[in-house]
């Protein structure tokens, strides 16, 4: 397994005879675990060749850690099947989201829906989490949320939330920097004193993407749609992002409208660049102060 370090892409279907011909430049890339359960399948011989080549994050959209299930067999099947894929992928990382798409009787929707903020969700989410690790025997990161709405029941800032999650499973944050910049604007809060919150050390993985605006009764509403280019807000967020938590594995995540694979690779190197900008400016302030 495979340590990853850089700024990577999320590697999709239209991609990957391109990475098997010309090795583009690229730290690491990104997988939808369910993509490839099916390991005689096409895309997983692809895959298995690439990994050759390149670290792998995988990243999960189903495990459904917000459901209040207890042993659901949908869901212990769903694990089996990720720890069957991760056996054989060893990927770096392993990630899933903050939601929920499962019901008690078994039936799965297919989005990723928002939980409240309650002790009684942060007891169910903990459980899960520490179950899901217990399969899979590997810690899973955890991947905030985008949101749109609040309930009226959830007493917990989201931060706090996810501290709490970290301190309860000793599980690690996907930071999704896109995620906060359009929630903080959909809901009023600090971008700012979001990051501020969260345990430098728990973050292993950033995501950048890109938004789409939406005008619902007369109100701008950013969805996360990740069908666009990296807007400028979300890369001014980055760089606090880099200030706080340091040069993390970073993705650049595009799964909608997928554009060439050149598009991915300029907004690859945007990252870069604001990498190296804040690595810089903190070696001309630690220089100073031996002066």
């Amino acid at each position: 397994m495979r340590s990853i370090e850089g700024v990577g892409i999320g590697l999709k279907h239209k991609h990957l005879q391109q990475f098997i011909d010309n090795k583009p430049d690229v730290a690491w890339l990104e997988v939808h675990t369910e993509n490839f359960f099916s390991q005689d399948s096409t895309a997983a011989k692809y895959l298995a060749k690439i990994s050759q080549y390149y670290p792998i994050s995988a990243h999960c959209v189903g495990m459904s850690l917000g459901s209040a299930t207890t042993k659901c067999p949908i869901r212990e099947q769903h694990l089996q099947r990720i720890k069957n894929t991760i056996s054989w992928l060893q990927p770096s990382l392993l990630s899933d989201h903050l939601s929920w798409s499962g019901t008690e009787n078994g039936h799965y929707l297919p989005d990723l829906l928002p939980i409240p903020f309650t002790e009684e969700a942060l007891d169910v989410v903990a459980k899960n989490i520490n179950h899901a690790q217990d399969v899979l025997q590997r810690q899973i990161l955890i991947e905030n949320p985008s949101s749109y709405l609040t309930y009226i029941d959830s007493p917990i800032a989201e931060w706090q939330f996810l501290s709490s999650l970290i301190q309860e499973t000793g599980c690690g944050i996907l930071l999704d920097v896109n995620n906060i910049y359009v929630s903080a604007h959909n809901q009023g809060f600090d971008a700012l004193e979001y990051l501020a919150n969260i345990p430098v050390d728990a973050v292993k993985e950033i995501h950048l993407a890109g938004y789409s605006i939406d005008n619902i009764e007369g109100q701008e509403v950013y969805i996360d749609s990740h069908g666009h280019k990296i807007y400028d807000g979300v890369w001014r967020l980055y760089e606090q992002v880099i200030k706080r938590f340091g040069v993390l594995p970073t993705l650049i995540e595009w799964d909608t409208n997928v554009p060439e694979l050149s598009v991915l690779l300029a907004e690859k190197k945007k990252a870069e660049a604001i990498i190296l900008k804040v690595v810089n400016a903190e070696k001309v302030m630690n220089d100073q102060a031996f002066l």
